[in-house]
């Protein structure tokens, strides 16, 4: 079975392919690199959607994609969709460094957050999502080398270090990646 991962971020998908094949047996995930479409949608399902028509339509193979954020109690639930262009550019650093500014004057007790992450799969007659959730908090610096996006700021629930601190394979385990891959997973395999 092959399926397509609508995105252009290589680090994406690196890490679906690391937590999605093992799930499915015989699994080829693809690379996209098809033209972007505009996310306009006003939820993380929205524009997962819109992602994966665009996958399927430009490719004509079931896509899948994923729509991914965090979600800052304190700040209304932002940067939420808008995530990985909140500083004004698609820039993990200088958005990372927003964040940390925006809550310089906030305790530690009012940093809670959480990731989400809604996949999407688009076949040729079939379009059903798939949502995981990651609570935490926001750390008072950014640290750690793995991952990406937030990760180097983000506390997972249960943890003292960053999720960019975490072993790949231990955040793969329990990322809200992770959650909403496993349920696409069990959808896919054969019954």
């Amino acid at each position: 079975m092959q399926l397509v991962l609508a995105t252009h971020n290589p680090h994406k998908v690196k890490e679906v392919a690391a937590i999605l094949e093992p799930l499915v047996p015989g699994l080829e995930l693809l690379g996209y690199d098809g033209p972007e479409p505009i996310e306009n949608g006003s939820s993380f399902l929205e524009n997962s959607l819109i992602k994966a028509r665009a996958a399927f339509a430009h490719t004509g193979i079931s896509s899948i994609a994923d729509d991914s954020g965090l979600a800052i109690e304190i700040m209304g639930g932002s940067p939420g969709i808008f995530s990985a262009r909140w500083s004004g550019a698609k820039d993990d650093v200088k958005n990372r460094e927003l964040v940390l500014e925006q809550l310089k004057d906030i305790p530690a007790g009012n940093r809670a957050a959480s990731f989400f992450c809604t996949i999407t799969l688009v076949t040729e007659s079939d379009e059903i999502s798939f949502t995981g959730s990651l609570p935490g908090r926001i750390a008072f610096a950014a640290s750690g080398g793995h991952g990406f996006g937030y990760d180097p700021i983000f506390i997972p629930d249960g943890f003292e270090i960053t999720a960019a601190e975490l072993e790949p394979e231990v955040k793969n385990s329990l990322s809200h990646r992770s959650m909403a891959l496993s349920q696409l997973a069990s959808y896919l395999r054969p019954q």
